[in-house]
């Protein structure tokens, strides 16, 4: 689902507190697997909450964007460099350090951050963080994934400043950029598709917030809804991000179920190549990390897409 690197196998990362190789783009793991627990359990057990929670947070892509692309980078402590067409960007720290993290935030300003772009001050996030995917995550799910990050150990390390043009300078210029472009909502079941299918547009759509790289934007950086994981030319650090829909050239239709689940849990292709590149992070960072069942929901929702539309 990204540029090909033959050969090429999905690493791993160690866990927060030890060294770590570089990474890619958008997630981090094992192809272990974990198990998710259930929200009835992680209603009731504040252990099970926090296992949920860092498991959302492998599913939701955290771990890349927010390591440092360095070797002895500790995971979620930021720092990361995100070059885009509108300047670099730096991933903050997401430990639970009071001065340079997440410290002091609540569930409520993680929920606003997440499903509203605002930060604990008021101020508004840029949308290289994936907040109009984000918007559809649930409550429980925002709960879990607070939960697990407060158990980290907390990491003073502070986030660069961004690299920007001068017109992004002030963020106000993103109250005006949510006006035109970003509508939040929470992710509603389509009550005429199966179980498996909704859980897998849950994932693609909001969790996994695939569209934010797999789908071309605009002038103004906001994402071509028409042309939903249709690929797009100038992806985060200048990569081409392919097409993922059912288009039997340029995208996945001609792909099976099952072999795009062996992709997303090991990376390995149709052809036995090996995904490369920053799709290399996302199978070893993200997919790699979810149950069977999540993959295969993933699959399902990916093979109900149709071609995308051929438009000016």
């Amino acid at each position: 689902m990204n540029t090909v690197n033959p050969g090429a196998r999905p690493g791993s990362r160690k866990p927060p507190g030890r060294s770590s190789r570089a990474a890619a783009l958008l997630f981090c793991a094992t192809t272990l697997g974990l198990a998710l627990p259930p929200d009835s359990a992680a209603a009731t057990d504040p252990a099970a909450t926090v296992e949920r929670g860092r498991y959302l947070v492998h599913a939701g892509g955290c771990l890349t964007c927010h390591t440092a692309d360095r070797p002895d980078a500790i995971p979620l402590a930021g720092g990361r460099a995100i070059k885009t067409t509108f300047g670099t960007f730096y991933a903050p720290n997401l430990t639970p350090d009071r001065s340079t993290g997440l410290g002091g935030w609540t569930d409520a300003d993680l929920r606003r951050a997440l499903r509203e772009g605002v930060a604990p001050d008021g101020s508004y996030y840029y949308p290289v963080f994936p907040y109009p995917a984000y918007t559809g995550i649930s409550d429980a799910d925002v709960a879990s994934i607070g939960a697990y990050l407060r158990s980290l150990d907390p990491v003073r390390q502070r986030t660069p400043e961004h690299e920007l043009p001068w017109y992004l300078s002030s963020r106000l210029v993103m109250l005006g950029w949510n006006l035109l472009n970003f509508s939040p909502a929470r992710f509603s079941p389509d009550g005429a598709r199966s179980a498996m299918w909704n859980r897998g547009a849950y994932l693609v759509r909001h969790l996994g917030h695939c569209g934010e790289c797999h789908t071309p934007r605009n002038l103004l950086g906001a994402v071509d809804k028409r042309r939903e994981l249709a690929g797009n030319p100038q992806g985060p650090d200048g990569e081409r991000i392919p097409d993922i829909t059912q288009d039997r050239d340029s995208g996945i239709g001609r792909w099976s179920t099952d072999e795009i689940v062996l992709f997303l849990e090991y990376g390995v292709l149709p052809d036995g190549d090996f995904a490369g590149s920053s799709m290399s992070a996302v199978i070893t960072d993200n997919t790699a990390h979810l149950t069977a069942g999540d993959r295969e929901a993933i699959a399902t929702y990916l093979k109900s897409l149709g071609p995308p539309a051929h438009l000016p």
